[in-house]
C-alpha cells in the first residue's frame, strides 16, 4: 500500500482513499459519541453553520472546541462526553482541525476518520477494501502534530504488517504538544482524563466513514468483520 501523510494545506488533489486523523480530540470524541448511542455526526464547516443546523433541528446535539458557549450542548472532550446519553441522536461537530480535514477531502470516494481508539478497525477496513493508495490527512498543527502523524503511521503499518508494536507510536502521542496543552489546562473545554482516553488503543470495534448526504458531510460508524484467515495480521 502506498501511504502518503499530508497536512490539510498540502492536499493538492482529491485522493482515492483518505484517512483523516485527529487524535486529540475530534475523532476520539466522535468514537465516544457513537459508543454513547449517537446515530450519526454531521461535520459542520463553521460555528455559524453548526448553530444554524441546531436551530433547524433543535433535537440535535451541537458540540465545539473550547469552553461551553450559547447554542452548543457539549464541548469536544471525550471525558465530558462519555457521561452523556446520545441514544439515537444526531450530533453536529465543529472543531479546529479534525472536521476541517474531513471537509477538505469530502469528494474522495472513501473517507475514514480515525484516532487510536479505532485504529485496528480502520486498518481492517482498508485491508478489506484492498486500497493501493491511501492519503492520511494529518490535521493538527498544519500537518505537524506528532500525535496525529504517529497514529496515521501506526494505522498504515497495521494495514500491511503483522504484530506491529503500538508502544512507540503511543509514546510519541503522549509526549506531543497537544497532550501537554491538555494536561496543563492550556486548552479549554477539557477533562483530566482526555489524554488517557485519546491514547486508548482499539477501545472501539468500529471504523468511522464520512460521506456526503444531501450536501452535508456525515460520519457514521461502520462495523468491520474479521476476514477469514487474518487473525495473525
Amino acid at each position: 500500500m502506498d501511504a502518503r501523510f499530508l497536512g490539510i494545506a498540502e492536499l493538492a488533489e482529491v485522493p482515492s482513499v483518505a484517512v483523516v486523523v485527529d487524535v486529540m480530540r475530534a475523532y476520539t470524541v466522535a468514537a465516544w459519541a457513537f459508543a454513547q448511542g449517537a446515530e450519526k455526526i454531521v461535520l459542520a464547516e463553521s460555528l455559524g453553520d453548526a448553530l444554524a443546523l441546531k436551530t433547524r433541528h433543535p433535537e440535535w446535539v451541537a458540540l465545539k472546541d473550547g469552553p461551553a458557549a450559547p447554542g452548543f450542548d457539549a464541548v469536544n472532550s471525550p471525558g465530558l462526553l462519555r457521561s452523556i446519553d446520545l441514544g439515537g441522536r444526531t450530533v453536529v461537530q465543529k472543531t479546529t482541525a479534525g472536521t476541517v480535514g474531513a471537509l477538505a477531502v469530502k469528494d474522495a470516494p472513501l473517507v475514514l476518520c480515525a484516532g487510536f481508539v479505532v485504529a485496528e478497525a480502520t486498518a481492517r477496513l482498508l485491508r478489506t477494501r484492498k486500497s493501493d493508495s491511501v492519503t492520511f490527512v494529518v490535521t493538527g498543527e498544519n500537518g505537524q502534530a506528532d500525535e496525529d502523524l504517529a497514529c496515521a503511521q501506526y494505522i498504515a503499518r497495521r494495514v500491511t504488517e503483522a504484530g506491529v508494536d503500538a508502544a512507540e507510536f503511543l509514546r510519541r502521542a503522549a509526549e506531543s504538544r497537544a497532550a501537554a496543552e491538555l494536561t496543563e489546562g492550556v486548552r479549554q473545554g477539557a477533562h483530566p482524563d482526555d489524554v488517557a482516553l485519546c491514547l486508548e488503543l482499539d477501545r472501539f470495534p468500529f471504523a468511522m466513514v464520512a460521506t456526503l448526504e444531501d450536501s452535508l458531510m456525515v460520519l457514521r460508524p461502520c462495523a468491520v468483520p474479521s476476514l477469514s484467515g487474518e487473525a495473525s495480521v
